[in-house]
């Protein structure tokens, strides 16, 4: 069974740094890109950042410079690295897997909340 399960999310100030964990299982060498989604509250949920296998990344322009998306292949986890955090950040980050000919999978999410 195709499992995401997000991990790192809580509380933090204004222009401080968290990290999000998706763990994948059985692997996330199925997936041919993985992504961070990020839906705000009454907002739609969008694209923040996604890393394909051959590791190229992509940003919303509202993040560059400031998050990183990464991976571990020994460890089956994407990161993402989220520093000068803003309260526009807000909101529940969910990880996303797609691989040709399926569904996308999608991991319950982890709420992050920035205080100004």
């Amino acid at each position: 069974q195709i499992q995401l399960v997000e991990s790192g999310g809580g509380l933090v100030q204004a222009g401080g740094s968290l990290t999000l964990s998706c763990a994948a299982s059985p692997s996330f060498n199925i997936f041919s890109a993985m992504g961070w989604y990020r839906q705000a509250p009454g907002e739609q949920r969008d694209m923040v950042a996604t890393i394909t296998t051959n590791g190229r990344r992509n940003y919303v322009d509202s993040v560059k410079g400031r998050f990183t998306i990464s991976r571990d292949n020994a460890k089956n986890t994407v990161y993402l690295q989220m520093d000068s955090l803003k309260a526009e950040d807000t909101g529940v980050y969910f990880c996303k897997g797609e691989r040709p000919f399926d569904m996308p999978h999608w991991g319950k999410g982890s709420l992050v909340t920035v205080s100004s």
